[in-house]
């Protein structure tokens, strides 16, 4: 049977690296003050690039590891909230970046979902037939659009700037992508939320729109956590029972890092070891939205968490609200 699997991951941060200690020089706010809330110790901000700047970064390194070269993928997809332009979106930017002129892209735009719904297209496209490569990228600058004032410090301290990509490529080995599972409610959309340029203001984009805030992020913190913590063992459960794999195979669970306080609550409800079966580098590198879940993959599997043939689950809340997980023989 015709499989999608994960085939090679490249990522890349930029070198400016920002300390909770650097932070302090700019708001009312503490290294201790941000570790016991969040776990993060610092965060790597862009300093003169953009998105595609990252994306390609990762990008040569994936179809490096992959043995490809740019004209052998056959579908981009893009995943990120901070395109280098309003319109277009990065997939189509990517083309002209790898140097592939119509290859076909698409854009998705679901936060710290990303990944999972890039994980759900690109499993359907490749068991359809319709692809054998695809190049699955999750960029993300966040910096450019957060308050680093002390009003805005409970989000500013959180987020970093990175970019993961992804080779998915079809096999009929017994290996791949098994299921996957996501969902969405926009009942919490201001919850957590980056609201302009918004077609909600027409003209979209005045002095007066930017001085309320509109363009930087906004986050009902205590409702995220209260969500996350139910919905993120809710969707690990569902996809297990979808793939027929139990708790107990489990090699390895990769959340999105949006807070460690958010992973350890998690680990607690699925009584799973935190330092043993549940992975996590946010102290490293915040939270970087759709790219997280790919960089923290990267990262075990440099440090050999995982190998061919274990089962991993990777899981993800965030905007929208949205929210995933998938089970993968790896």
């Amino acid at each position: 049977m015709r499989k999608a699997y994960i085939d090679s991951i490249g990522m890349y941060v930029p070198s400016n690296v920002v300390t909770n200690k650097d932070l302090e020089s700019r708001m009312d706010t503490s290294d201790e003050w941000i570790r016991e809330r969040s776990g993060i110790q610092e965060r790597h901000h862009v300093d003169g690039e953009c998105t595609t700047d990252l994306a390609l970064k990762a990008s040569e390194e994936a179809l490096e590891k992959a043995g490809m070269k740019p004209e052998d993928v056959d579908h981009i997809i893009f995943s990120t909230m901070a395109s280098d332009y309003f319109a277009p979106g990065g997939g189509p930017m990517m083309t002209r970046r790898l140097g592939i002129p119509g290859t076909p892209a698409l854009d998705i735009r679901m936060a710290c979902s990303g990944f999972l719904y890039g994980l759900s297209v690109s499993k359907a496209f490749i068991e359809s037939g319709a692809y054998e490569n695809i190049l699955l990228i999750t960029s993300e600058v966040q910096s450019v659009a957060l308050d680093f004032s002390t009003a805005g410090r409970d989000t500013a301290v959180l987020f970093g700037d990175g970019a993961a990509a992804t080779v998915i490529k079809a096999t009929d080995a017994d290996q791949g992508i098994l299921t996957v599972k996501t969902h969405s409610d926009g009942r919490y959309a201001e919850d957590l939320m980056l609201r302009t340029p918004s077609t909600l203001d027409n003209p979209f984009l005045t002095h007066e729109v930017l001085d309320k805030g509109y363009g930087r992020v906004s986050m009902n913190g205590r409702t995220v956590f209260k969500h996350a913590v139910t919905k993120f063992p809710q969707v690990i459960n569902e996809a297990l029972e979808a793939s027929g794999v139990a708790k107990a195979d489990i090699k390895l669970v990769v959340p999105h890092q949006a807070n460690l306080r958010i992973t350890e609550a998690v680990a607690n409800r699925l009584d799973l070891e935190l330092h043993k079966v549940v992975f996590s580098n946010i102290h490293k590198y915040g939270n970087t939205t759709s790219a997280s879940i790919p960089i923290a993959l990267y990262e075990a599997m440099a440090e050999g968490k995982i190998e061919r043939g274990d089962y991993v689950v990777v899981a993800s809340f965030g905007a929208g609200f949205t929210w995933g997980a998938s089970v993968i023989k790896w």
